[in-house]
């Protein structure tokens, strides 16, 4: 595996253990549909939240939630709509970006609530 899908792997596991660790329920990891992926699908109360996981080793190039561009959010949406549809699922959808920093001196996990409505 080349160290790049490594270092995702690592970012998408160390979201997965924020969201635990501040009360959400993970429903499902890596879930594709029509050859695109939503990272983790979790839950809170009565919301379903999809999250898209971007892992960098470092911020020389922007901030890792800036690579969430318009097009990948268009299959994100398309994706979680067939999730929700799939499970029969009715609750409230949150779009959130979790940018993970990760580097032999930083590991740096930041949640981005409703990010898709701040770009």
């Amino acid at each position: 595996m080349a160290s790049h899908n490594e270092l995702g792997k690592i970012g998408e596991e160390l979201a997965a253990q924020h969201l635990l660790a501040t009360g959400y329920k993970i429903l499902d990891r890596n879930y594709i549909y029509e050859h695109a992926e939503v990272d983790i699908i979790a839950q809170k109360d009565n919301l379903v939240v999809c999250v898209e996981v971007k892992t960098r080793n470092s911020d020389f190039f922007g901030d890792p939630q800036s690579f969430v561009t318009p097009s990948k959010i268009k299959q994100i949406v398309k994706v979680m709509n067939a999730y929700l549809e799939a499970n029969d699922i009715e609750l409230e959808t949150r779009f959130d970006i979790i940018a993970v920093l990760k580097n032999k001196t930083t590991e740096l996990v930041t949640h981005y609530e409703d990010a898709f409505y701040h770009f």
